[in-house]
């Protein structure tokens, strides 16, 4: 691009694991210091962060369940709520830093190839990873099956669990509870409600939220912006491009406005996403 790019990043169902090629990116969030890193791994989210970089930009972008990334990282999840790290200081079985990786990844000359690399090391790394509860998996999928409107004392009942225990696992593996994780999962169903049309009453309604006062600051709390005003913006021609979303059909992100004395790193972006898990 001819100029730096800024994008609002709301909280989605995944962790993400990004191997940068080259140039830097810079994370920032409420109330912790900015992270400029060219790899960087983010845990499970409930709160929006804003990522920037200078206009060229390229890497390659791994979505995961967060128990997959327990089980990649083995690294008790609440330890990475809403924050970013460069990767290689968690542990790992690779054997080799993930920034040799991601080198690898940038030398290849195409995307079959890097895909086949990265899906070859990461079915490495996952067998010789901490395996994760079965029942945490089985937990996890039916939160997202019902987008999070499965009534926590149900879930744990489906798994056989306490809710303490559950609650304890949950934490471990999926660094939100499970009351966090279905807000989370509930809230991106209405943003895609939302942005197909959807009124913010009905939208309330649909998603199980109390009211539309309730939807709205739950909206606030978790994306910095009212339902209207992501909407609205939504709408606007920088929010066409499909590289706008972290997830395909999904409303994730918005392009903000460049403002005067924004940051501006090394300076066309590409990028591909894979998701595992």
């Amino acid at each position: 691009m001819n100029r730096p790019r800024r994008r609002l990043e709301t909280p989605i169902g995944a962790s993400t694991l990004l191997l940068g090629f080259e140039q830097p990116v810079r994370i920032s969030r409420a109330g912790r210091t900015p992270d400029t890193l060219v790899s960087v791994y983010c845990g499970p989210t409930n709160t929006p962060a804003v990522g920037e970089h200078g206009g060229r930009f390229s890497g390659i972008e791994v979505l995961m369940t967060p128990w997959a990334a327990f089980t990649l990282f083995g690294t008790p999840q609440h330890e990475l709520v809403n924050r970013t790290v460069d990767p290689d200081e968690l542990p790992h079985s690779l054997g080799s830093p993930l920034g040799e990786l991601a080198a690898a990844l940038a030398a290849l000359p195409g995307w079959a190839e890097r895909f086949g690399l990265l899906d070859e090391v990461l079915t490495r790394w996952r067998e010789a990873g901490t395996p994760s509860s079965e029942r945490v998996v089985r937990a996890w999928s039916l939160l997202v099956r019902t987008a999070g409107a499965i009534p926590v004392p149900r879930l744990a009942e489906e798994v056989g669990w306490s809710v303490r225990h559950l609650e304890n696992r949950f934490r471990e593996q999926i660094g939100l509870g499970p009351k966090a994780a279905a807000r989370v999962l509930r809230l991106q169903r209405a943003r895609r409600l939302l942005t197909e049309g959807r009124s913010a009453a009905e939208t309330a309604a649909l998603c199980g939220f109390y009211d539309q006062a309730h939807l709205s600051g739950e909206f606030k709390a978790m994306t910095g912006c009212t339902p209207k005003e992501f909407t609205q913006a939504r709408r606007l021609p920088a929010q066409v491009s499909p590289a706008a979303d972290r997830l395909s059909g999904e409303a994730t992100s918005l392009v903000l406005p460049a403002r005067p004395g924004d940051w501006s790193g090394p300076g066309a972006h590409f990028s591909k996403t894979r998701r595992i898990g």
